[in-house]
């Protein structure tokens, strides 16, 4: 995405279009807008010397940094290994939010993904089990994707995690009522750490709330901030344009305000033990 990213602005620069970028050059002009995208690499090093060469990047220190992208670009990520249990756009995400340095989440339905226990995932899984006609094998997969996602929260950089749940999320219960008072556990034990805060948005509070769930993903060097959405039959969506950041971010900064307080977080989950 990054290589896409770039090759996307040095384009522009240069006043072509797609068109023109590959005129002449061994591959079509849905296959660069699939590169810009982020959706597929460019396969050979020689396709890219052959586009920077026609946007008039000569300064071999840039070509190097290019290439060196490039080179990146082509190595499969650990969740390569998963792609036959995500479902369309999830692989590019899971990438995204492995390299991202801030995750911000709304999550009005269930505990947030990186938040989960084990025992809330499975629980999740095998309850749609017979309706999603999934197989045993399928969940097991599955669950142990969302536990390695989860080393985003623990790794040497940890990213930043920022999550707001609606109060509804917390109450549905799913599987076991020890199951429930372990996640609350999990949960008042990451928001102790450095890099995790939790929000809670009252079902009392007459105040503003989105009623699908999206994540921000905000990166180091040149990537733009990315807006994830769930969409129908599991797929996921992403988006870089400006106007769809904004909206997210307008969105995310209302649902915070009308939150509790992070400190209030403990109580709040202490409160909902006691009560199950």
């Amino acid at each position: 995405m990054q290589l896409g990213w770039e090759l996307r602005r040095l384009r522009k620069n240069v006043g072509f279009t797609r068109v023109q970028a590959v005129e002449g050059l061994n591959f079509s002009e849905t296959k660069l807008y699939r590169v810009e995208e982020g959706q597929t690499a460019l396969p050979k090093q020689s396709d890219l010397r052959d586009l920077l060469e026609r946007y008039g990047i000569t300064d071999e220190s840039d070509v190097e940094f290019l290439v060196e992208i490039h080179r990146d670009s082509l190595n499969r990520g650990w969740w390569s290994a998963y792609r036959s249990t995500m479902p369309s756009g999830m692989a590019m995400y899971v990438g995204l939010e492995d390299g991202a340095k801030t995750i911000r989440s709304w999550q009005p339905d269930v505990v947030f993904g990186l938040l989960q226990t084990e025992a809330y995932m499975r629980a999740m899984f095998t309850t749609a089990k017979l309706v999603d006609e999934m197989t045993t094998e399928f969940i097991e997969r599955s669950v142990e994707l969302r536990m390695e996602r989860k080393d985003v929260l623990t790794r040497e950089n940890p990213a930043e995690i920022r999550v707001l749940m609606d109060e509804a999320a917390l109450r549905r219960q799913v599987g076991s009522r020890e199951i429930m008072l372990e996640q609350y556990e999990e949960l008042a034990r990451l928001a102790e750490t450095g890099n995790v805060s939790i929000q809670v948005l009252p079902m009392g509070a007459s105040v503003y709330r989105c009623s699908y769930d999206f994540a921000m993903l905000e990166f180091e060097g040149s990537l733009p901030t990315v807006i994830q959405m769930d969409i129908a039959e599991g797929g996921t969506s992403i988006s870089d344009k400006d106007t769809t950041v904004w909206s997210f971010s307008r969105r995310f900064d209302a649902l915070r305000d009308g939150a509790l307080p992070v400190g209030e977080t403990p109580k709040f989950l202490q409160q909902l033990s006691r009560e199950i």
